[in-house]
């Protein structure tokens, strides 16, 4: 095998193991009011969960107010409950 052909190889399969990663990482910052938390698969809310996604690498201002609150499940957090729903 040439060079050139082992490194367009090398690169296709470079790229493949990149774009398979990408795929199996998906997660989310989901914040309500004053609480965020990790979800690692992003719901349809309903619409009075009033929640912001944000992608996993989102931070917050200087100036902004938030607290980590997690919680494993299909849910949000109202104040101090967590609200499952299906």
């Amino acid at each position: 095998m040439r060079p050139l052909n082992k490194l367009l190889l090398r690169a296709a399969a470079g790229a493949g193991v990149l774009a398979f990663s990408a795929l199996s990482a998906s997660a989310a910052i989901v914040c309500s009011e004053d609480v965020c938390w990790h979800s690692r698969t992003v719901y349809e809310y309903p619409s009075d969960a009033r929640v912001t996604v944000h992608p996993d690498d989102w931070r917050w201002g200087p100036g902004d107010r938030f607290r980590w609150r997690e919680h494993e499940g299909r849910g949000y957090w109202r104040g101090d409950r967590w609200m499952e729903f299906d």
